[in-house]
């Protein structure tokens, strides 16, 4: 972005999430990794000064400055299979104070899926981390999401809101408990060893006693060093996909690829199974979920199971919130800061020239005139104007780019701010 107009530039949060879009929309709206990659690299050719892309099961959002946040939907539509159109059915689109409200409250597990999963958090700071890498971060995200994470910790140490065991992964072994009477003698297989696998495995070892849990990973070595730490799941082959899955009950399907891993060809027709797909965009085709024999349960059915755990967790929101007020409070105080100074200390310096100008005119003027009480008073002249000009850039009403091109008209001064008008 040009320095004529990067100054007049917002942050913006633009995306779908759980709240508008099922999980086939969001699977539409869903960003590869290397996609996510050339998105920021196009946006950094175009000067846009900062953003990021979040790409979870549970929402794509892409955070950043600009003129419009057309800009933005623009790019996310380029990279993912969604259309302009699409967008404007589900979307949300933040601006300036709600889009860093927006961060806390999701940084901190209050838009989870699942009230006070945490797992956002770690995809949060990887989403920034790959920004960095390729060069899309600045001062202002660094600092906002160090707030964002440092309220983060706070909730999770000083609150219950992530009280128990709520996750994507949790809630898919307490599905097979509370709807299988004979979950523990039934063939569970789970497919794909990334984290939401990885948690799948675990869970299912601590939260039942089945000793019939198969695991496939496409990099077999991967399979072969998790099972050594846990003997009660069975290695199984990728090689045997299909057969495994022809000899399960249950299939939890958690791949995380951009297409699906699994085909009609890989599924019996003559018995039933019962189909947990983890995985966002999904990764079990339309024809398996249309089959008789199969019944399916996706991110979306899994997150209407609630407990006790989510009514204790609802109880600590007040103070989850209030955590986030301080922070968000910090925060803004150093975006006054970082804002205002340059043009405060620019005005400061004009009226200071006045002032000398004026105290010069008067000693050649005035006989015996006395030049130190002349200083003191119109340093305390000044001192007042820059403190009510201070009180009013800090004042939520106030246009701060057109109060300070006024300031600049009246005094003279160079004046400018930072981009990003906090409105």
């Amino acid at each position: 972005m040009t320095v004529e107009n990067k100054h007049h530039s917002n942050l913006y949060n633009i995306g779908v999430s759980y709240k508008k879009a099922d999980a086939a929309i969001r699977g539409k709206f869903s960003i590869s990794k290397e996609n996510q990659i050339q998105l920021l690299e196009e946006a950094k050719q175009k000067g846009i000064d900062g953003i990021f892309v979040l790409s979870t099961c549970n929402r794509t959002e892409v955070c950043g400055f600009a003129e419009h946040p057309f800009q933005l939907i623009s790019m996310l539509c380029k990279y993912s299979n969604g259309s302009v159109e699409e967008f404007a059915n589900v979307s949300n689109v933040y601006k300036n104070k709600e889009a860093i409200s927006h961060l806390f409250r999701m940084g901190t597990g209050l838009d989870s899926q699942i009230l006070g999963d945490y797992e956002i958090v770690g995809q949060l700071r990887q989403a920034f981390k790959q920004a960095k890498e390729v060069g899309t971060t600045n001062a202002y995200f660094e600092r906002l999401l160090n707030h964002v994470m440092q309220a983060s910790k706070r909730v999770k140490n000083e609150t219950k809101l992530s009280s128990g065991t709520t996750s994507v992964s949790y809630a898919a072994v307490q599905y097979l408990i509370n709807n299988l009477p004979d979950y523990n003698s039934k063939n569970v297989l789970v497919f794909g060893l990334g984290k939401m696998g990885k948690h799948t495995c675990k869970n299912l070892a601590e939260y039942t006693q089945n000793k019939s849990v198969s695991l496939i990973n496409r990099t077999e070595e991967k399979t072969e060093e998790f099972v050594k730490d846990h003997n009660s799941i069975r290695k199984a082959s990728y090689a045997n996909l299909a057969e495994e899955v022809q000899n399960s009950d249950v299939l939890i399907v958690s791949t995380g690829a951009s297409f699906p891993t699994i085909t009609k060809e890989h599924v019996p027709t003559d018995k039933d199974l019962l189909i947990l797909d983890l995985s966002m965009p999904a990764n079990v085709s339309k024809e398996v979920a249309d089959l008789e024999s199969v019944m399916m349960v996706n991110v979306d059915d899994l997150s209407k199971i609630t407990d006790e755990t989510l009514a204790i967790r609802q109880q600590e929101v007040p103070l989850a919130e209030a955590i986030i007020e301080t922070h968000n409070h910090e925060f803004q105080e150093w975006l006054n800061h970082r804002r205002f100074t340059p043009a405060i200390t620019a005005l400061k310096e004009s009226l200071q020239s006045i002032q000398q100008g004026e105290i010069a005119f008067h000693k050649k003027k005035i006989k015996n005139f006395d030049e130190e009480q002349a200083e003191i008073l119109t340093s305390r002249f000044i001192q007042k104007i820059t403190t009510q000009f201070v009180k009013h850039l800090k004042d939520e009403e106030t246009s701060v780019n057109t109060s300070i091109e006024v300031m600049a008209k009246v005094f003279g001064a160079n004046l400018q701010s930072t981009h990003a008008e906090d409105n």
